[in-house]
């Protein structure tokens, strides 16, 4: 089955290399001031979704599901339940982070919600690649600078890693203490990570922000 590409209203600034994770069958649903992004990354949307407070309804010939302002889910909430209602398993989300923290660590919880559900799930900003690791290995190439993982449920135990600056067997990363971060692939290997107990944030970083 397709995949479904959610574009959302954060900063892009990489388009070029953003638009090398699109494929040329992915179903597209952009969200209110995602649409300001179809020019950069070259797409077409099968399907807009939003209330309009941020970007004004273009009226374009494609369907669109216009949302009231007030209402419990995000955009971007609202077009992942809409593709789950119509049968996708794989998603990628772009402009989704980097923009207001609120609405990143929001984005963020969707991977969780994603994942709980058993599909896959990847956001991806011009620094980074996110998703959830769990009970099934997940693997970094050394194509990564650097990956962390971050304890965002409360509950991350059993976290394996393996083939990685800094290896861990059946540990626990707790929220209160993060000591997960930029690990590194070791050279001419590709690491692996578990978590018997739990999820973790899995960031793989592409490049450092410059300061």
């Amino acid at each position: 089955m397709k995949r479904c590409v959610i574009i959302g209203g954060a900063p892009v600034k990489e388009y070029k290399k953003t638009a090398g994770y699109l494929r040329s069958d992915d179903y597209v649903i952009c969200c209110d001031s995602g649409l300001k992004h179809v020019e950069g990354l070259g797409v077409k949307p099968d399907l807009i979704v939003g209330d309009f407070d941020s970007y004004d309804n273009p009226h374009l010939p494609v369907e669109t599901i216009v949302l009231p302002c007030e209402k419990d889910d995000t955009d971007t909430v609202f077009a992942v339940k809409e593709a789950l209602d119509r049968g996708f398993e794989e998603f990628l989300l772009l402009g989704a982070a980097g923009g207001r923290l609120d609405h990143t660590l929001a984005n963020v919880s969707i991977l969780l919600d994603l994942h709980s559900r058993g599909k896959k799930a990847v956001l991806v900003d011009d620094f980074s690649e996110m998703e959830i690791a769990g009970e099934q290995w997940t693997e970094i190439s050394g194509d990564y600078p650097f990956f962390s993982l971050l304890n965002i449920t409360g509950k991350a135990a059993g976290v394996t890693i393996e083939n990685a600056k800094y290896p861990l067997a059946g540990a626990e990363i707790t929220c209160e203490y993060q000591y997960g971060v930029s690990n590194e692939v070791l050279p001419g290997k590709t690491a692996r990570v578990k978590v018997e107990d739990g999820e973790l944030l899995l960031i793989k970083v592409k490049r450092e922000a410059a300061l």
